[in-house]
């Protein structure tokens, strides 16, 4: 089964308003086995929505449209469903009880524009909404017999409309999960030098499909299981996820939503060891990024943030000399300043930062972009990196948070593999 996804509003169109309902729905069909084969994000247009419409019933046998069910001008997809399937409105007597009854029950008078929110197109369903005063519409529409149902555009509203209507109707129809997804995430390669080593993996024409994404430095492998047969989709998934991973290496640093922080920190736990930043450039954001996770006190003893040069010798004990020949930004300087979180912290293992993040302040020897980071461990030799990125100011930042916590994995599997 193939389904598309439509999504209804002029805010979206406009990028005002982050589309999230379509990334939930997909979620929830490719978890049935159901792969959805495209978006589509319609202005608040009555011929635009209808034209979506008859598109998607052309190529997919189940259509999911959210948004433009509410009582306004500007909420048009019940017309919109009415031209396609050529039919006039109608109301819905127990649609309009119902939507009376909500207001009924808050102690509000209905305003006479809801009214039209219990206005069906002939043939269809009307769906009971139980949190809103929007009753969704289900229609059967288009040579391929596809299934469309219209729910609402508040979030809250379509997930309780989806549980209530679309996922039992999923459940009777017999579809069970033969699609299965996951991802491994990678840090340190390009997105090309991963498709490069992944070779064979990613053609086109194998199942499991496999693909890359990028998102802030880090390089997903995206890997999808379609099979008749749950039990062989997850076999296969199982032998590709094993396949990557020997592809790949230690970059692989997490599977599905698992961030490189929390690794960091299961790192540490496991060990029984804590972490100590000192950072500059990046002013505080490993220390955020790691104390996202709930219990990282246990592991993370605290950060130093010193983003001018005195701070760096008063509170890591950089040396002035350091400073004057080198310069706050060079390896001498990571260096000095991760030995002096690691002794001022009592922590086991310490990383610091410093850079040029810009857009200004680079120079010929050191431009926007360079970054130096020092990996300080009780009875290891203090190791020094330096690195050249590239991109605005916040993404530079970012990236060079990634590479100082990558750094310190790096550094756990190796002394403690």
């Amino acid at each position: 089964m193939h389904a598309v996804i439509i999504s209804i509003g002029d805010e979206l169109v406009l990028g005002q308003t982050v589309d999230t309902n379509s990334a939930y729905l997909s979620e929830r069909l490719s978890s049935r086995g159901i792969m959805p084969v495209m978006h589509l994000t319609v202005a608040d247009d009555q011929r635009a929505t209808a034209d979506a419409i008859r598109r998607a019933c052309e190529i997919a046998d189940l259509v999911l449209v959210t948004g433009g069910l509410g009582p306004t001008d500007d909420d048009l997809t019940r017309q919109a469903m009415a031209d396609v399937l050529g039919v006039p409105l109608v109301r819905d007597e127990a649609a309009l009880r119902e939507i009376a009854a909500f207001f009924a029950r808050r102690q509000r008078p209905m305003n006479p524009r809801n009214e039209i929110q219990a206005m069906c197109p002939v043939g269809a369903t009307m769906l009971r909404n139980p949190v809103g005063t929007a009753p969704g519409i289900k229609a059967t529409m288009g040579s391929r017999k596809a299934i469309v149902f219209c729910l609402p555009g508040v979030p809250g509203e379509m997930y309780a409309m989806y549980d209530l209507h679309v996922g039992p109707h999923l459940e009777a129809s017999g579809h069970r999960p033969t699609l299965l997804t996951t991802k491994l995430n990678t840090f340190g390669m390009g997105e090309s030098d991963v498709a490069g080593l992944l070779g064979d993996l990613m053609r086109r024409d194998r199942n499991p499909v496999v693909g890359t994404t990028v998102s802030g430095g880090i390089v997903s492998v995206r890997i999808r299981s379609t099979f008749t047969d749950a039990v062989e989709s997850q076999r296969q998934l199982d032998d590709t996820i094993a396949q990557v991973r020997e592809h790949l290496g230690d970059i692989v640093f997490s599977r599905d939503q698992v961030t490189l922080a929390q690794v960091v920190g299961e790192l540490l736990r496991q060990r029984g060891m804590t972490l100590a930043t000192a950072e500059s450039c990046t002013g505080g954001l490993i220390g955020q990024l790691l104390t996202d996770t709930p219990g990282s006190s246990h592991y993370y003893r605290g950060g130093f943030i010193t983003y001018c040069n005195d701070l760096k010798t008063q509170l890591l004990g950089v040396p002035p000399e350091v400073l004057r020949q080198h310069g706050a930004v060079s390896e001498p300087c990571a260096g000095a300043m991760a030995e002096g979180a690691l002794r001022n912290s009592g922590a086991d293992i310490a990383v610091s930062v410093t850079g040029v993040a810009g857009p200004d302040g680079g120079t010929t020897d050191k431009p926007v972009g360079t970054i130096c980071f020092g990996v300080a461990q009780r009875n290891h030799a203090t190791e020094t990196h330096r690195l050249m990125l590239g991109g605005d100011r916040a993404f530079i930042r970012l990236r060079a948070a990634y590479t100082a916590m990558n750094l310190v994995r790096q550094n756990l599997l190796i002394a403690y593999c």
